[in-house]
Protein backbone atom coordinates (compact mmCIF):
# COMPACT_ATOMS: atom_id res chain seq x y z
CA UNK A 1 0.00 0.00 0.00
CA UNK A 2 1.43 3.43 -1.11
CA UNK A 3 1.22 6.27 1.19
CA UNK A 4 2.05 10.14 1.92
CA UNK A 5 4.66 11.24 2.73
CA UNK A 6 4.94 13.88 5.97
CA UNK A 7 8.73 15.32 6.75
CA UNK A 8 8.60 16.20 10.26
CA UNK A 9 11.12 18.61 12.20
CA UNK A 10 11.17 18.87 15.94
CA UNK A 11 12.05 21.68 18.01
CA UNK A 12 13.13 20.71 21.35
CA UNK A 13 14.46 17.53 21.41
CA UNK A 14 14.13 16.56 25.16
CA UNK A 15 12.30 14.14 27.05
CA UNK A 16 8.98 14.38 24.60
CA UNK A 17 11.34 15.34 21.27
CA UNK A 18 12.76 11.79 21.74
CA UNK A 19 8.86 9.68 22.43
CA UNK A 20 8.01 11.53 19.29
CA UNK A 21 10.82 10.15 17.72
CA UNK A 22 10.29 6.50 19.07
CA UNK A 23 6.51 7.36 17.54
CA UNK A 24 8.29 7.20 14.46
CA UNK A 25 10.06 4.92 14.76
CA UNK A 26 7.64 1.96 14.77
CA UNK A 27 5.46 3.51 12.78
CA UNK A 28 4.64 -0.12 11.01
CA UNK A 29 2.85 -1.11 13.90
CA UNK A 30 -0.39 1.25 12.62
CA UNK A 31 -2.55 0.05 9.93
CA UNK A 32 -4.27 1.68 7.44
CA UNK A 33 -3.24 5.60 7.84
CA UNK A 34 -1.91 5.94 4.27
CA UNK A 35 0.26 8.19 5.80
CA UNK A 36 4.24 7.70 6.81
CA UNK A 37 6.02 10.32 9.06
CA UNK A 38 9.42 10.90 8.51
CA UNK A 39 11.56 12.56 11.35
CA UNK A 40 14.05 14.77 8.93
CA UNK A 41 15.47 17.32 11.20
CA UNK A 42 15.64 18.66 14.84
CA UNK A 43 16.83 21.92 16.67
CA UNK A 44 17.93 21.79 20.18
CA UNK A 45 20.57 23.99 21.90
CA UNK A 46 22.01 20.63 23.43
CA UNK A 47 25.16 18.84 21.43
CA UNK A 48 24.18 15.69 23.64
CA UNK A 49 20.15 15.87 23.13
CA UNK A 50 21.26 16.49 19.35
CA UNK A 51 23.44 13.67 19.31
CA UNK A 52 21.22 11.50 20.63
CA UNK A 53 19.35 11.57 17.70
CA UNK A 54 22.27 10.50 15.58
CA UNK A 55 20.37 6.63 16.11
CA UNK A 56 17.42 8.00 13.43
CA UNK A 57 18.69 7.67 10.20
CA UNK A 58 16.08 9.43 8.35
CA UNK A 59 17.24 12.75 10.19
CA UNK A 60 19.57 14.89 8.02
CA UNK A 61 19.63 18.15 9.97
CA UNK A 62 20.78 18.72 12.90
CA UNK A 63 21.27 22.40 13.99
CA UNK A 64 20.82 24.77 17.56
CA UNK A 65 19.42 27.10 15.48
CA UNK A 66 15.67 26.34 14.67
CA UNK A 67 15.29 29.02 11.89
CA UNK A 68 17.78 27.15 9.86
CA UNK A 69 15.02 24.29 10.71
CA UNK A 70 12.16 26.59 9.44
CA UNK A 71 13.77 27.64 6.60
CA UNK A 72 14.19 23.79 5.55
CA UNK A 73 12.24 22.79 2.32
CA UNK A 74 12.30 19.22 3.89
CA UNK A 75 10.03 19.98 6.61
CA UNK A 76 6.21 19.99 6.59
CA UNK A 77 5.17 19.88 10.06
CA UNK A 78 6.87 20.81 13.38
CA UNK A 79 6.29 19.47 16.78
CA UNK A 80 7.39 22.07 19.13
CA UNK A 81 8.42 21.47 22.55
CA UNK A 82 9.44 24.09 24.68
CA UNK A 83 8.89 26.01 28.05
CA UNK A 84 5.84 27.84 28.56
CA UNK A 85 7.01 31.49 28.01
CA UNK A 86 8.38 30.83 24.67
CA UNK A 87 5.32 29.37 22.95
CA UNK A 88 3.72 32.36 21.74
CA UNK A 89 7.14 33.09 19.89
CA UNK A 90 8.01 30.44 18.31
CA UNK A 91 4.57 28.95 17.47
CA UNK A 92 4.04 31.88 15.63
CA UNK A 93 6.99 32.04 13.67
CA UNK A 94 6.59 28.49 12.60
CA UNK A 95 3.24 29.08 11.30
CA UNK A 96 4.27 32.33 9.28
CA UNK A 97 7.39 30.09 7.69
CA UNK A 98 4.53 28.19 6.27
CA UNK A 99 5.24 25.24 8.19
CA UNK A 100 1.60 23.35 9.92
CA UNK A 101 2.03 22.87 13.97
CA UNK A 102 1.98 20.13 16.61
CA UNK A 103 2.07 22.54 19.54
CA UNK A 104 2.57 21.00 23.04
CA UNK A 105 0.34 22.39 25.39
CA UNK A 106 -0.86 24.96 27.33
CA UNK A 107 -0.87 26.79 24.14
CA UNK A 108 1.25 29.57 25.17
CA UNK A 109 2.41 31.27 28.80
CA UNK A 110 -1.28 32.91 29.46
CA UNK A 111 -4.89 33.96 27.79
CA UNK A 112 -3.13 36.54 25.72
CA UNK A 113 -0.24 34.53 24.21
CA UNK A 114 -2.83 31.94 23.43
CA UNK A 115 -5.40 34.73 21.77
CA UNK A 116 -2.02 35.26 19.86
CA UNK A 117 -1.16 32.26 19.01
CA UNK A 118 -4.92 31.30 17.23
CA UNK A 119 -5.29 34.77 15.73
CA UNK A 120 -1.68 33.80 13.98
CA UNK A 121 -3.48 30.28 13.28
CA UNK A 122 -6.23 32.26 11.18
CA UNK A 123 -4.43 34.51 9.80
CA UNK A 124 -1.95 32.02 7.80
CA UNK A 125 -4.26 29.60 7.66
CA UNK A 126 -1.65 26.55 8.51
CA UNK A 127 -2.69 23.44 10.17
CA UNK A 128 -2.57 23.09 13.91
CA UNK A 129 -3.10 20.92 17.22
CA UNK A 130 -2.30 20.88 20.22
CA UNK A 131 -1.00 17.70 22.43
CA UNK A 132 -3.26 15.84 24.90
CA UNK A 133 -2.38 11.77 24.63
CA UNK A 134 -4.02 10.66 27.17
CA UNK A 135 -7.91 10.63 26.51
CA UNK A 136 -7.09 8.44 23.00
CA UNK A 137 -6.54 5.19 25.61
CA UNK A 138 -9.64 2.50 25.21
CA UNK A 139 -10.77 3.74 28.74
CA UNK A 140 -11.46 6.95 28.29
CA UNK A 141 -12.63 6.60 24.59
CA UNK A 142 -15.62 4.39 25.91
CA UNK A 143 -16.44 6.83 29.03
CA UNK A 144 -16.11 9.09 26.09
CA UNK A 145 -18.78 7.38 24.06
CA UNK A 146 -21.32 6.41 27.16
CA UNK A 147 -21.30 10.48 28.16
CA UNK A 148 -22.05 11.21 24.70
CA UNK A 149 -24.45 8.89 24.12
CA UNK A 150 -26.57 9.85 26.92
CA UNK A 151 -26.71 6.41 28.54
CA UNK A 152 -25.92 7.78 32.10
CA UNK A 153 -29.31 9.66 32.38
CA UNK A 154 -29.58 13.06 34.06
CA UNK A 155 -25.65 13.79 34.59
CA UNK A 156 -25.11 14.55 38.50
CA UNK A 157 -21.70 15.32 38.47
CA UNK A 158 -18.20 15.32 36.63
CA UNK A 159 -14.50 15.09 37.75
CA UNK A 160 -11.77 15.12 35.72
CA UNK A 161 -8.09 15.28 36.78
CA UNK A 162 -4.56 14.34 36.60
CA UNK A 163 -2.29 13.57 39.61
CA UNK A 164 1.36 12.87 40.13
CA UNK A 165 4.11 12.89 42.76
CA UNK A 166 6.76 14.58 40.89
CA UNK A 167 7.42 16.95 43.57
CA UNK A 168 6.72 15.51 46.87
CA UNK A 169 10.61 15.44 47.33
CA UNK A 170 11.37 18.86 48.52
CA UNK A 171 15.12 18.00 47.99
CA UNK A 172 14.12 17.82 44.07
CA UNK A 173 16.14 20.78 42.22
CA UNK A 174 14.15 23.63 40.61
CA UNK A 175 13.35 23.76 37.14
CA UNK A 176 11.81 26.18 34.77
CA UNK A 177 8.47 24.64 35.52
CA UNK A 178 8.84 25.69 39.19
CA UNK A 179 9.00 29.50 38.26
CA UNK A 180 6.17 31.63 37.08
CA UNK A 181 8.10 33.85 34.47
CA UNK A 182 8.93 30.81 32.78
CA UNK A 183 5.93 28.44 33.34
CA UNK A 184 3.69 31.21 33.87
CA UNK A 185 0.86 32.40 36.70
CA UNK A 186 -1.15 29.68 35.78
CA UNK A 187 1.52 26.69 37.54
CA UNK A 188 0.09 23.36 37.31
CA UNK A 189 -2.77 24.25 35.32
CA UNK A 190 -0.53 25.40 32.10
CA UNK A 191 1.43 21.66 32.81
CA UNK A 192 -1.85 19.53 33.33
CA UNK A 193 -4.83 21.61 32.60
CA UNK A 194 -4.86 20.41 28.80
CA UNK A 195 -5.00 16.98 29.36
CA UNK A 196 -7.66 17.73 32.13
CA UNK A 197 -10.32 19.41 30.10
CA UNK A 198 -9.59 17.60 27.11
CA UNK A 199 -12.67 15.58 27.39
CA UNK A 200 -15.19 17.74 28.51
CA UNK A 201 -14.57 20.22 26.44
CA UNK A 202 -14.68 17.63 23.15
CA UNK A 203 -18.34 16.97 24.66
CA UNK A 204 -19.01 20.58 24.96
CA UNK A 205 -19.08 20.73 28.61
CA UNK A 206 -16.75 24.06 28.79
CA UNK A 207 -16.94 25.66 32.45
CA UNK A 208 -19.39 28.32 33.31
CA UNK A 209 -18.15 29.43 36.25
CA UNK A 210 -15.47 28.79 38.52
CA UNK A 211 -14.01 28.88 41.83
CA UNK A 212 -10.43 27.52 42.33
CA UNK A 213 -8.36 26.72 44.93
CA UNK A 214 -4.78 26.74 44.48
CA UNK A 215 -2.01 25.65 46.46
CA UNK A 216 1.85 26.44 46.76
CA UNK A 217 3.48 23.44 48.29
CA UNK A 218 7.51 23.56 48.19
CA UNK A 219 8.28 27.47 48.18
CA UNK A 220 12.01 26.95 47.40
CA UNK A 221 14.02 24.57 45.57
CA UNK A 222 17.99 23.57 46.25
CA UNK A 223 20.59 24.44 43.19
CA UNK A 224 23.62 22.32 42.17
CA UNK A 225 25.48 25.01 44.08
CA UNK A 226 23.95 24.93 47.40
CA UNK A 227 21.68 28.04 47.22
CA UNK A 228 18.40 27.78 46.64
CA UNK A 229 15.19 29.46 44.30
CA UNK A 230 11.95 30.63 45.21
CA UNK A 231 9.40 28.15 43.44
CA UNK A 232 6.23 30.69 42.69
CA UNK A 233 3.93 28.62 40.94
CA UNK A 234 1.02 27.21 41.94
CA UNK A 235 1.65 22.88 42.52
CA UNK A 236 -2.37 22.07 43.12
CA UNK A 237 -5.00 23.33 41.36
CA UNK A 238 -8.86 22.13 41.99
CA UNK A 239 -11.07 24.13 40.11
CA UNK A 240 -15.12 23.85 41.51
CA UNK A 241 -17.28 24.69 38.15
CA UNK A 242 -20.44 24.62 36.59
CA UNK A 243 -21.24 23.68 33.07
CA UNK A 244 -23.97 23.04 30.92
CA UNK A 245 -24.65 18.64 29.73
CA UNK A 246 -28.21 18.63 28.12
CA UNK A 247 -29.92 21.58 28.83
CA UNK A 248 -28.56 20.69 32.61
CA UNK A 249 -26.41 22.71 34.82
CA UNK A 250 -24.08 20.08 36.27
CA UNK A 251 -21.18 20.59 38.79
CA UNK A 252 -17.79 19.71 37.35
CA UNK A 253 -14.80 19.28 39.30
CA UNK A 254 -11.36 19.67 37.73
CA UNK A 255 -8.32 18.40 39.33
CA UNK A 256 -4.63 19.33 38.67
CA UNK A 257 -2.01 18.24 41.16
CA UNK A 258 2.10 18.04 41.03
CA UNK A 259 1.57 16.94 44.93
CA UNK A 260 -0.72 14.02 45.17
CA UNK A 261 0.78 11.57 47.41
CA UNK A 262 0.65 7.82 46.10
CA UNK A 263 0.16 9.15 42.71
CA UNK A 264 2.49 8.31 39.88
CA UNK A 265 1.25 9.44 36.58
CA UNK A 266 -2.77 8.98 37.32
CA UNK A 267 -5.13 10.59 34.72
CA UNK A 268 -8.98 10.14 34.80
CA UNK A 269 -12.68 11.03 34.17
CA UNK A 270 -15.73 10.44 35.64
CA UNK A 271 -19.35 10.81 35.02
CA UNK A 272 -21.95 10.02 37.12
CA UNK A 273 -25.98 10.00 36.24
CA UNK A 274 -29.52 9.23 37.48
CA UNK A 275 -29.50 5.86 35.53
CA UNK A 276 -25.55 4.91 34.75
CA UNK A 277 -21.87 6.32 35.51
CA UNK A 278 -18.35 5.91 34.06
CA UNK A 279 -14.74 6.31 35.62
CA UNK A 280 -11.62 5.50 34.34
CA UNK A 281 -8.01 6.01 35.89
CA UNK A 282 -4.30 5.07 34.04
CA UNK A 283 -3.73 4.01 38.28
CA UNK A 284 -5.64 0.86 36.72
CA UNK A 285 -5.37 0.75 33.11
CA UNK A 286 -6.82 -1.96 31.59
CA UNK A 287 -9.98 -1.54 33.73
CA UNK A 288 -13.08 0.54 33.01
CA UNK A 289 -15.39 0.68 35.81
CA UNK A 290 -19.32 1.20 34.99
CA UNK A 291 -22.55 2.25 37.42
CA UNK A 292 -26.03 0.45 36.82
CA UNK A 293 -28.96 0.84 38.51
CA UNK A 294 -31.57 -1.07 38.27
CA UNK A 295 -33.59 -2.58 41.72
CA UNK A 296 -30.02 -3.23 43.28
CA UNK A 297 -26.96 -0.84 42.78
CA UNK A 298 -23.74 -1.84 41.37
CA UNK A 299 -20.51 -0.95 39.75
CA UNK A 300 -19.24 -3.41 37.16
CA UNK A 301 -15.13 -3.64 36.32
CA UNK A 302 -14.39 -4.72 32.77
CA UNK A 303 -10.72 -5.32 32.04
CA UNK A 304 -10.38 -3.83 28.11
CA UNK A 305 -7.41 -4.64 26.04
CA UNK A 306 -5.66 -2.86 22.68
CA UNK A 307 -9.51 -1.10 21.49
CA UNK A 308 -7.49 1.63 20.21
CA UNK A 309 -8.99 4.42 18.06
CA UNK A 310 -6.88 4.16 15.12
CA UNK A 311 -5.81 0.07 14.20
CA UNK A 312 -2.61 -1.58 14.83
CA UNK A 313 -0.77 -4.70 14.48
CA UNK A 314 -1.06 -5.29 18.54
CA UNK A 315 -3.49 -8.33 19.68
CA UNK A 316 -6.80 -7.38 21.29
CA UNK A 317 -6.13 -9.09 24.50
CA UNK A 318 -3.01 -7.03 25.30
CA UNK A 319 -2.57 -3.29 26.95
CA UNK A 320 -1.33 -0.19 26.03
CA UNK A 321 1.06 1.98 26.89
CA UNK A 322 2.65 5.64 26.98
CA UNK A 323 4.17 4.95 23.87
CA UNK A 324 1.45 3.48 22.29
CA UNK A 325 -0.39 6.97 23.37
CA UNK A 326 1.92 8.99 21.31
CA UNK A 327 1.49 7.09 18.34
CA UNK A 328 -1.91 7.21 18.41
CA UNK A 329 -1.79 11.14 19.07
CA UNK A 330 0.32 11.70 15.93
CA UNK A 331 -2.19 9.34 13.81
CA UNK A 332 -5.04 11.75 14.52
CA UNK A 333 -3.14 14.70 13.72
CA UNK A 334 -1.68 13.35 10.49
CA UNK A 335 -5.30 12.13 9.56
CA UNK A 336 -7.02 15.07 10.62
CA UNK A 337 -4.38 17.51 8.38
CA UNK A 338 -4.84 14.83 5.62
CA UNK A 339 -9.09 15.16 5.97
CA UNK A 340 -9.15 11.93 6.58
CA UNK A 341 -10.27 11.54 10.24
CA UNK A 342 -13.51 10.21 9.23
CA UNK A 343 -15.41 11.09 12.71
CA UNK A 344 -12.50 9.47 14.85
CA UNK A 345 -11.66 11.01 18.01
CA UNK A 346 -8.83 13.79 17.50
CA UNK A 347 -6.64 16.38 19.36
CA UNK A 348 -7.25 19.77 21.08
CA UNK A 349 -7.72 22.13 18.52
CA UNK A 350 -6.84 25.71 18.53
CA UNK A 351 -10.13 26.99 20.19
CA UNK A 352 -10.19 24.13 22.67
CA UNK A 353 -6.63 25.39 24.02
CA UNK A 354 -7.87 28.56 24.19
CA UNK A 355 -10.67 27.35 26.04
CA UNK A 356 -8.39 25.95 28.72
CA UNK A 357 -6.60 29.42 28.80
CA UNK A 358 -10.17 30.96 29.67
CA UNK A 359 -10.67 28.86 32.40
CA UNK A 360 -6.73 29.43 33.53
CA UNK A 361 -7.42 32.65 33.86
CA UNK A 362 -10.44 32.44 35.95
CA UNK A 363 -8.80 30.31 38.03
CA UNK A 364 -6.90 33.01 38.92
CA UNK A 365 -9.12 35.68 38.92
CA UNK A 366 -11.24 33.29 41.36
CA UNK A 367 -8.27 32.17 43.45
CA UNK A 368 -7.76 36.22 43.73
CA UNK A 369 -11.26 36.72 45.40
CA UNK A 370 -14.06 35.51 43.74
CA UNK A 371 -16.23 33.15 42.06
CA UNK A 372 -16.22 34.68 38.27
CA UNK A 373 -17.06 33.82 34.53
CA UNK A 374 -14.11 32.79 32.30
CA UNK A 375 -13.35 35.86 30.04
CA UNK A 376 -14.86 35.04 26.36
CA UNK A 377 -14.81 36.41 22.82
CA UNK A 378 -16.56 35.76 19.28
CA UNK A 379 -14.78 32.93 18.05
CA UNK A 380 -15.52 33.19 14.49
Amino acid sequence: MSTDRVSIGIIGGGLMGREMASAFARWCALEETGITPVLTAVADLSEPVLSWFDRIPSVQLKTRDYRELLASPNVDVVYVALPHHLHAAVYTEVLRAGKDLFAEKPFGIDLAAARQIVDTIRETGRFCRCSSEFPFLPGAQRALTMARDGALGRLLEVRSGFHHSSDLDPSKPANWKRLSRTCGDIGVMGDLGMHVLHLPLRLGWKPQSVYAQLQKGVPERPNPDGSTTACDTWDNAVLHTWTEARDQRVPMTLEMKRLAPGATNSWFFEVLGTDAGVRFNTADPKALWVFRRDKEQWWQRTDLGFGMPYKTITGGIFEPGFPDLMQQMWAAFLLERAGRLDGRFGCVTPDEALASHQVFEAALRSHAGATVEPVTRNQG
